[in-house]
This record gives structure tokens, sequence and C-alpha cells, in this order.
């Protein structure tokens, strides 16, 4: 894997989780509203991408697979612990590569939760039991399924420079069978080529319209471009002052609204983690219940300044 820790750029900073480098109060998110819970079902993907967050690949296994189990487990622990929970998101590696996907999506539907499904639709989605079980959960639930298809740009040069060659085609033919099944689904991007965010919707656009792809280029929560995550980058760090003059509330940060479940190679048991984007700094893992990790977390990473609180993204739908 690669090294995630904080880079020269940064040097100084991001040490301490209750003050940043010049000795102010670091700012920190409460767990206000809990709105999506994230299941990573394991870091094993199909392709290795050139700048994957987590560094998925074929061989990658730090984050093993997760059961339809423990899966249910922590769905029981949302009611227990009347979080309310709309969303339940499924996200890799590649969580097609997961034989318990189907199952795991149709626990958290008859839940009664939405589910949002990142995928790169390829292979792994494309075996006949993956593509019948997705075609038998649209139809006993319509309309609450949803898979978020990464195509990091519009143009096939592009996203198989990040992706290898012949993956734009690949992921298209999974689009296609998508699109032909009435399997609701939207795509995430990335900000990587400097190109305007009117020109790179602009370019989906023409794409979604040319193959029938009911994807409005221009929603970002159907077309979500995330921006670029550069660890060689000098980012501020948030302090408790930042809310006021970012003109910005805390509640609208990832941690505020979502956490994610992963299981560790060689864990005995799953645990939760405060945010999508980091799956490997210890200082994010917040224990192995939901209850345990209601507390709330220091904006202590690059990530969390750059990504989440200036770049205002966010991994839900």
């Amino acid at each position: 894997m690669k090294d995630h820790s904080v880079t020269s750029a940064n040097v100084g900073k991001f040490q301490d989780p209750k003050l940043t480098a010049d000795g102010q109060t670091r700012a920190t998110v409460a767990l206000t509203h809990p709105r999506t819970l994230w299941f990573n079902t394991g870091t094993l993907c199909n392709i290795t991408c050139a700048n994957c967050y987590i560094d998925s690949s074929p061989t990658n296994d730090a984050l093993v697979y997760l059961s339809a189990a423990e899966v249910a487990s922590y769905l029981a622990q949302t009611i227990q612990r009347a979080w309310p929970i709309t969303e339940i998101g499924f996200t890799g590696g590649e969580p097609f590569m997961n034989p318990e996907i189907i199952e795991m999506a149709r626990l958290s539907l008859e839940a009664g939760h939405e589910v949002l499904i990142l995928t790169n639709a390829m292979l792994p989605m494309m075996r006949p039991n993956m593509r019948d079980g997705l075609t038998q959960l649209n139809a006993a639930f319509p309309g609450k399924l949803t898979l978020r298809v990464s195509l990091d740009h519009w143009d096939e040069t592009r996203h198989d420079a990040e992706r290898g060659p012949g993956s734009f085609a690949k992921t298209l033919q999974g689009m296609d069978f998508l699109r032909d099944a009435g399997i609701p689904m939207s795509v995430a991007g990335r900000a990587l080529w400097h190109e305007s965010d009117a020109a790179a919707r602009d370019g989906y656009g023409r794409l979604f319209a040319e193959r029938g792809y009911a994807i409005d280029p221009h929603n970002p929560g159907q077309t979500v471009l995330f921006p670029e995550m550069d660890l060689t980058a000098e980012v501020p760090e948030i302090t408790t002052a930042c809310w006021g003059i970012l003109n910005k509330s805390p509640d609208d940060v990832m941690c505020a609204s979502s956490r994610m479940v992963v299981k560790r190679k060689g864990a005995e048991k799953p645990t939760v983690l405060a945010c999508t984007l980091l799956a490997y700094d210890p200082q994010f893992e917040l224990g192995e219940t939901l209850e345990q990790a209601e507390r709330p977390v220091a904006l202590n990473h690059p990530h969390c300044a750059k990504f989440c609180v200036l770049g205002g993204a966010s991994c839900s739908a």
C-alpha cells in the first residue's frame, strides 16, 4: 500500500488531534444526524487504478470480505441506537467481488433503506448471478437501489489512463446492462484534468445522451465529481474559528452524517471508522460498535481539510 502519512508539504501539521501546528484548537465534528452507514465489502478489486484512494487491487486484501451476517448485525444496531439512517452504502474495492453483496443489499433494502453500491461496472458485476440478483432486487424494491459507476472521465483515453486499457469500453457495457434493465445509476468522476466543472459536466452530458443513460450531468447527486486527493499538496488545518470564517457548519461535513464498517485482515470482528476515505489511519478507528462510533471526530488529516471542508465533497448520494 502507499504511504498515507502526512508528507513534507504539511510537515508539522496534523499531529495533535486537539491542537493545530500553531496552537489553535482543532475543529471536531459530532455525529449529529447519522444518515448513511457505509460498508466496505473488502479492498480486493479486479483492476488497479493509478490514483485509488484506498489502494484497491487484485492483491490488496488489507480489508477482507464482510459477510451478510455482519451487515445484519450493524443494521440491527442502527435500530438499537435509534440512528435515523436512510441510506446504506457499499464500497470497496469492487463490491461485486464479494460473493455476498446481493444478500447484503437485500437485507438493507428489506430494512427499509435506500441502497447505493459503488462499482466499476466491469466483469465482477456482469457475472450472470450478479446481474440476476440486481434485476431481482430492482424489481422487488423499485427506485430504492442505485449503482454509482466509477467513470473517471467522459473521454475514453483519459479514463483508461487511470484504470487501464479497455476499461472504459467494459464499464460502458456494464452501464448498458443497467440501462436496459432499468436499474437506476449515477456516475462518479474525478477532477484530475484541470477542466472546469461546467466543461466536465457538458462532456458527461454528451456521453449520457449518446448512450441513452438517464443520468443528469448537472445534478451533483447524479454526476459526482470528486476533487483530487493529493497528499503532497499543502493544505490548511481546520480550527474551530474556520467555521465562521468559511461560513460553513460542521453539520455539513461527511463525518457528521456517516460512518463506515470495515473488517481488517486477521481481525476477529469488524470495526467502525469515521470516514470512507481514511481506512488505514488508526486515529479514525472508533470501535467495534455503533455506540462506540458516536463520539466526535477530530479533523486531523489533510483529507479532512481539502476534501471535506474546503472541497465540500461527500460520498453519499
